[in-house]
């Protein structure tokens, strides 16, 4: 198994969806400091704001929730990599997502639709776009899921629902990449200290911080994931309790019991 600095000096160019925020921008900040020779492309509505040099974070902007807008971004991006970045192994980091908390479909149904686009359609879109040149180069891709994948969530039924279409259709790409040079990661965050939740609608300090991972955390893990050759990891001891207890159940009753988990955030839920 190579080290992590061997694993990251072996990508030229890191590829990252919504790396304005969250755990897509800490990725970016961790990786650089991890390798100085890697490369970023971001694919965002706004330039993340990070103190890196600005050959080294090339920004395309881009609403992932509109198909044209990621067929666009990502000919520009397979564009500047064959022109200023021709060879070299690629890592593609899907990463931008979000979620809503309440009944379906609040807040609105064109909000339910928007984080289907941006969770599923756009990452699907992304890989498919690129997966040729990372055959031709050599690479990962990276998916973000969640430990919400291992169980129906009432309450976020949509972004759980997202997020299981993520975690196994990475796994079953990853079973048609083998034999190839390129293969896949899922990688399965639980609460992170991220804007996530203020997003989703529920009030800020809705989960507790014991029950929650830092974002350099959760980024080292997967780093080290990535270099072991891991297909999937879950982030932390507390969230692969949590993955466990959801897949052990019937769906139906995994359904119940994390329906009575998630009704207890009502409370804090933000007034739209």
């Amino acid at each position: 198994m190579p080290s992590l600095s061997e694993e990251l000096k072996s990508y030229t160019t890191v590829i990252v969806t919504g790396g304005s925020s969250g755990i897509g921008k800490s990725f970016i900040e961790v990786m650089a400091k991890l390798e100085e020779r890697v490369v970023f492309c971001n694919l965002s509505r706004r330039k993340p704001d990070i103190n890196i040099s600005p050959e080294r974070l090339n920004h395309f902007p881009c609403d992932l929730s509109r198909a044209a807008d990621v067929e666009r971004a990502a000919g520009e991006v397979e564009a500047w990599l064959r022109r200023e970045r021709p060879v070299g192994r690629v890592l593609l980091i899907n990463n931008s997502g979000f979620g809503s908390y309440g009944r379906f479909p609040e807040p609105n149904l064109a909000h339910q639709l928007e984080m289907l686009d941006v969770n599923v359609r756009a990452l699907v879109q992304l890989t498919g776009l690129l997966l040729p040149l990372l055959r031709e180069r050599g690479g990962v891709v990276m998916n973000i899921a969640s430990t919400a994948a291992f169980q129906p969530t009432a309450f976020m039924a949509t972004y759980g629902a997202s997020k299981a279409f993520v975690l196994n259709w990475s796994l079953a790409l990853n079973e048609e990449l083998r034999g190839t040079n390129v293969r896949t990661l899922v990688v399965c965050p639980g609460a992170t200290s991220t804007e996530f939740y203020l997003r989703a609608g529920l009030k800020k300090g809705s989960v507790a911080k014991s029950l929650s991972m830092e974002t350099e955390e959760v980024i080292m893990i997967s780093l080290r994931a990535l270099a072991a050759g891991r297909a999937q990891i879950v982030t932390g001891w507390k969230n692969k309790l949590t993955a466990l207890a959801g897949s052990l159940p019937s769906r139906p009753l995994a359904a119940r019991m994390s329906a009575k988990v998630l009704a207890r955030f009502r409370l804090k839920q933000v007034s739209r």
